[in-house]
């Protein structure tokens, strides 16, 4: 043991005398989770950002009007008003994510056809090919201020001539039980239609609303969480944590593969220590190097960006389990890395394609189902959701040793393969 905590000692001095990549690799993932935490709305504290959208109104209708203002005073929608070649040169500049054109001719087409078979007409939208996820959302709801606005008009007091143009068209259909019953109710809206129209405006308005329909109901949004509020920096900085804490585990393997070329782990081995005295003296140094810049990283993410850790055993805990997992990860790019140039790119890429599929660049709940499913058996998806869970979530012990279980198993794998790789090549 007492040539372990020595080789220990040594490691960890080697690295905080390197004051630069010291600082570097606690600067980076801070300033970069800084990036993504606001990327991804911040604290929770301010206004959620509107969608922009571009509006060409070309209808004079009232019910073209009606449709404009709605999506004007729309809380969700910052609507600026453009001619109909300006939103298409912002669209196709990237500059706006999706203009409306109502058309001319939109609202009284649209009235007409709300009892009638056939054409609809058109509302054309223009939108950045990269925002379609933006266009889904504008159509949601364009679809609300286009029924409220038309159901509004055409079953209103002033929308008899509406009711009149249906009950004419279904003069030449042929007799029928939908035709009926279409014309009763037709029927029944002319009377309304005529009685609304008697009465004086005010009595009107005050009875009937002015006989403008309304969406029949409200929404009440409540988030729930065992934890405190949704902060998007503690995502964040558990995502850019665990990718650069794992570029620090490169850097592990590497380190052992340097001292191959330069003989230092020649002269290692020709000491009285065993092989397996040296991985595990290497092991725990970059575990304990890991465990210090994640708790780091952390402290400065509750010092600046109000991130709380809920659950603290929780949190130390996962943190635990990633460090080993991460210093067990360098030791199998040393054990099949032949060259550090090679080891290096190749576990460069390995890393990413692990931190992407754990979600630390954006949340898994973003990657589609299947693949949610498939990430369960990457070991940066139980680092990230761990982290998660003992701050924002504020979820218990429960979920912390299941993160961790699963951390130190892939450790233990990534350890085992490494040692046989080891034994094989001294051989």
């Amino acid at each position: 043991m007492t040539a372990i905590f020595a080789m220990i000692r040594k490691d960890l001095v080697l690295y905080l005398n390197d004051k630069r990549a010291l600082m570097l690799n606690l600067l980076m993932p801070i300033v970069l989770a800084a990036f993504f935490g606001s990327l991804f709305g911040g604290a929770g504290g301010g206004s959620n950002s509107k969608l922009e959208i571009g509006l060409v109104q070309q209808d004079s209708s009232i019910i073209g009007r009606k449709i404009g203002a709605a999506l004007k005073a729309d809380t969700a929608l910052q609507v600026s008003e453009l001619s109909l070649q300006e939103a298409q040169e912002k669209v196709r500049a990237g500059k706006l994510m999706v203009a409306v054109v109502i058309p001319a001719g939109f609202g009284d087409a649209a009235g007409q056809s709300l009892f009638q078979p056939g054409s609809k007409p058109q509302l054309p939208l223009y939108y950045d090919p990269s925002q379609t996820t933006v266009l889904a959302m504008v159509k949601g709801l364009l679809t609300q201020h286009v029924m409220q606005g038309v159901t509004g008009e055409v079953m209103g007091a002033s929308g008899g001539r509406f009711t009149d143009a249906s009950l004419k068209q279904l003069d030449e259909v042929p007799a029928s039980a939908d035709k009926d019953a279409l014309l009763g109710l037709l029927g029944g809206l002319k009377k309304y239609q005529e009685h609304e129209a008697s009465k004086v405006d005010s009595e009107r308005t005050v009875a009937s609303g002015g006989g403008n329909l309304t969406v029949p109901f409200t929404t009440r949004d409540e988030a729930l969480s065992s934890g405190p509020k949704y902060n998007a920096y503690s995502h964040a900085f558990a995502g850019m944590g665990v990718q650069f804490i794992l570029f620090m585990g490169i850097d592990v393997g590497i380190g052992i593969l340097l001292a191959r070329r330069m003989g230092i782990w020649n002269r290692l081995l020709a000491a009285p220590i065993t092989m397996t005295q040296v991985l595990l003296s290497r092991a725990l140094s970059g575990a304990l190097i890991a465990a210090a810049l994640l708790v780091a990283i952390f402290a400065c993410a509750m010092l600046i960006f109000k991130v709380e850790i809920t659950n603290v055993a929780g949190f130390a805990l996962v943190a635990v389990a990633f460090s080993l997992m991460t210093a067990a990860f360098g030791l199998l790019i040393a054990a099949f890395g032949k060259t550090p140039e090679a080891a290096r790119g190749l576990a460069t890429f390995a890393t990413l394609i692990l931190v992407m599929l754990g979600g630390a660049w954006v949340p898994t709940f973003v990657f589609p189902a299947w693949m949610q499913r498939a990430t369960l058996i990457v070991p940066t998806r139980w680092a990230v959701d761990g982290l998660d869970a003992m701050t924002w979530r504020g979820l218990g012990m429960d979920v912390a040793l299941q993160a961790a279980g699963v951390q130190l198993a892939f450790a233990a794998v990534f350890g085992a393969l490494a040692i046989w790789r080891f034994r094989a090549q001294t051989r």
